[in-house]
């Protein structure tokens, strides 16, 4: 008997590749075991993604929110008969000059301290200023259209 390897004998280094090729099969096998076995990862990932789904829908449902708005209000302006906007714009102006005749006949009353947090109200209503006026005509205009049907 010879030395030499036989035709179906594997040769020293074709063994050392096939360890070496199993070592890193092992090793992935290792790593998917050990991933598959580390729950708190795998919740911290599904968390972070069901959190960014969560944030891209209430992004688009805002969205959609404020186009329909948007709409609502033009639809309710081009349905608005200018007689009534008119009114509405009207009492809006009434209620402003109302208020700050009011706003000064109180101011000439009330005690410095309260005086001061009055201002504070002030400018925070100041900076609000589109929304509120909005509203205020909303309102008038919805009251003025009660009226209107009452009357018919």
């Amino acid at each position: 008997m010879s030395n030499q390897p036989q035709a179906d004998e594997p040769t020293p280094d074709q063994l050392r590749k096939q360890v070496e090729h199993t070592r890193d099969e092992l090793g992935q096998t290792v790593e998917a075991l050990a991933g598959k076995a580390d729950v708190k990862a795998q919740t911290k990932a599904k968390a972070t993604e069901v959190k960014e789904q969560a944030a891209e829908q209430a992004a688009l449902l805002t969205g959609q929110l404020r186009d329909k708005a948007t709409q609502a209000a033009e639809l309710i302006k081009d349905k608005t008969p200018d007689p009534v906007l008119d009114k509405a714009a009207h009492a809006a102006a009434q209620v402003r000059d109302g208020a700050a005749r009011a706003g000064h006949l109180i101011a000439e009353k009330i005690p410095n301290p309260v005086r001061a947090k009055a201002a504070s109200a002030a400018g925070l209503a100041r900076s609000n200023r589109p929304p509120l006026l909005a509203a205020a005509a909303a309102l008038a205009l919805l009251l003025l259209l009660r009226r209107n049907r009452r009357h018919k």
